[in-house]
């Protein structure tokens, strides 16, 4: 938002706005991304006054929802300086570029909020503001018949009253993707015989087909004669152009990870990326009991306690604090014991873990700890495992970290930014969750940061992703899983 780009507008009239669609927001659009105004092109942006009210009561809170509704006030107080918020100031956006110059800025008006007028009292609105924003939308269609004017809401209940009194609304989807055809990082290719063989022989196959992402996994069948068995591989772009390698990281399925091992090819294919130290940031999406926090967390022991040489010194497990129904209050104690309700979860598959591995092992094998059998608070002791909430992670630099963020799905694309932007030089973020259990407001399997992350960023080498489809759980679990 540079000033010096930004230039005064016009009183809007019918007349100069033209075409342009007018666009309502809602609190929730803004709170759920400060910059989201900015991301309509080069239409008319309309913030009802009782949306700049309802901010100003999360201004001072110290989460996420406090600190947007700060940048919002300091976005409107920057645009306010170059003119008048009633009359409508122009802003540069990131408009089409084939747009002819003048075309190339939207505008932004902070409107008094409007009552739904005397022909639309049948409709009752139990929500005072709700009825102020839809009344505001319905004044902007009456002064300019001629364009369209749409109410944006994360609020479906919104977006429906709107509906009932004539104006169009929509969800703000500005970083959604779409859930059915989210990327899963595995596809299937059919290779000739020659092809088939060199890759069995030579362990690599060069490609030139249709495009593939970075990291994703191949399984590679031979089309003439297909009953022989498929071939796994992991498609790489580097200086040696676009090759197909077989899994170098976890090529054997029955290998141990800290005493775990993959149940299924997903899983495999999930270890191959945890175990490679290239990949920096990992997604693991997958329904409950496909195993993605305890493979997450089995990677991240094997490498910070056992390997040599590592280039991690600590595993970081975090995860979004947002309860499973009716929220228990305040907690007394420290900040351990506050969250430790939150991180039981955490404890548990740790507990999985440390009991096959003290199994698996003599238990005077321990490096560290003599003679005595580790146990999961020793290691937090001895500071190889952190377990911090994610309220403090913001303004840290992680340097040389396997951070493990559990529940990722409750994230705002906005928040999952925030936490990949922590990441310093060579540490490795782990994101796993269900898009189908979110317990955030205004979320949703299309919306979330884990969802936006996994797609978004795909196609970069330093990006892996698997979607887990498998529950190794328990029987239970997945009939569970797959009928609700």
């Amino acid at each position: 938002m540079n000033r010096k780009q930004r230039f005064v507008g016009p009183n809007l009239t019918a007349e100069n706005i033209g075409t342009r669609k007018i666009f309502v927001l809602d609190t929730n659009v803004l709170i759920h991304n400060p910059e989201s105004m900015f991301n309509f092109d080069n239409n008319v942006v309309v913030i009802p006054i009782v949306v700049i009210e309802e901010i100003d009561n999360f201004k001072k809170g110290l989460d996420e929802k406090g600190r947007n509704a700060r940048q919002i006030g300091r976005n409107l107080d920057k645009i306010r300086l170059d003119g008048s918020l009633k009359d409508g100031i122009a802003i540069n956006i990131k408009a089409n570029k084939e747009l002819p110059e003048e075309e190339r800025q939207g505008y932004l008006i902070v409107e008094m909020s409007h009552q739904i007028q005397e022909s639309m009292k049948q409709f009752y609105f139990k929500n005072e503001n709700d009825n102020l924003i839809i009344g505001t939308a319905i004044h902007f269609r009456d002064k300019f018949p001629n364009s369209q004017v749409v109410l944006i809401s994360k609020d479906a209940n919104v977006r429906i009253k709107a509906n009932a009194v004539g104006i169009a609304a929509e969800n703000y989807e500005n970083e959604t993707v779409k859930f059915e055809e989210l990327y899963t990082g595995v596809c299937e290719m059919h290779v000739s015989a020659a092809d088939y063989n060199q890759f069995k022989e030579s362990k690599y196959l060069a490609y030139n087909g249709d495009k593939l992402f970075a990291n994703q996994f191949i399984r590679l069948f031979n089309k003439e004669n297909p009953e022989l068995e498929y071939l796994l591989g992991r498609y790489h772009s580097n200086n040696k152009g676009n090759v197909i390698y077989p899994l170098a990281c976890y090529p054997d399925k029955d290998q141990l990870i800290f005493s775990i091992k993959s149940l299924n090819e997903e899983q495999q294919f999930a270890f191959d990326l945890l175990l490679d130290e290239n990949i920096k940031l990992v997604s693991l999406i997958g329904k409950a009991g496909t195993g993605k926090t305890l493979l997450a967390i089995a990677a991240g022991l094997s490498q910070v306690v056992e390997k040599e040489n590592s280039k991690y010194t600590r595993l970081v497990v975090s995860r979004p604090i947002s309860p499973l129904g009716k929220d228990i209050g305040f907690l007394p104690g420290s900040k351990a014991d506050k969250f430790n309700p939150w991180m039981q979860p955490i404890y548990d598959n740790m507990e999985i873990l440390l009991n096959q591995h003290a199994d698996a092992k003599d238990s005077n094998n321990g490096r560290i700890f003599g003679k005595k059998t580790p146990q999961l608070q020793d290691y937090l002791d001895f500071g190889f495992i952190e377990l911090e909430p994610l309220t403090y992670i913001r303004g840290r630099s992680l340097p040389n970290q396997y951070i493990i963020i559990d529940e990722a799905q409750n994230l705002t694309p906005h928040e999952m930014k925030t936490i990949i932007t922590r990441a310093g030089k060579e540490t490795k973020i782990v994101l796993t969750g269900d898009p189908y259990q979110i317990d955030i407001p205004y979320l949703d399997s299309e919306s979330n940061g884990l969802s936006v992350a996994a797609e978004k960023m795909k196609n970069e080498p330093l990006v892996g992703h698997i979607t887990l489809e498998k529950g190794e759980r328990s029987q239970l679990a997945d009939l569970a899983a797959k009928y609700f």
